[in-house]
């Protein structure tokens, strides 16, 4: 994960928890830094110890999404913004697999990538879920 593709609440994993970044900065040796916390810890830890925390169904949902069609090849699931979609590919090769915006696929598949998406397209973070006491599957 490339700390520049990073903002603020943004969610990311941390030791098997989910963390909303709430500060990015820089030491004296330009190494980068986040500030996190849930509902239990609030801490500054190296942007290196921080992992993404990638697209499933589940979070899907967590986010407004509804599954709207399966076939041996896709999980499609949708928002109730008729142009916002996400595909999930079966295929091992993953070709069609990210979202769709006004039928245009964008790869896609970490929740931070989604949220800097959401906030650029509606000006504001996507549907708030408590993340703090919820565990990543590992």
């Amino acid at each position: 994960m490339n700390v520049v593709d990073l903002k603020i609440k943004n969610l990311v994993e941390y030791r098997n928890q989910i963390f909303t970044i709430t500060e990015i900065f820089q030491d004296n040796e330009k190494d980068y830094f986040v500030k996190i916390e849930n509902d239990i810890h609030s801490f500054s830890v190296s942007a290196e110890s921080i992992t993404p925390i990638q697209i499933t169904e589940e979070w899907l949902e967590k986010f407004g999404f509804s599954r709207t069609y399966r076939s041996e090849q896709r999980i499609r699931y949708e928002r109730p913004e008729t142009f916002i979609k996400y595909d999930i590919d079966l295929n091992p090769r993953k070709i069609v697999e990210g979202l769709k915006i006004y039928g245009n696929s964008i790869k896609c598949k970490y929740i931070h990538e989604f949220q800097n998406i959401f906030s650029c397209l509606f000006g504001k973070e996507p549907a708030p879920v408590n993340y703090g006491l919820l565990k990543t599957e590992s």
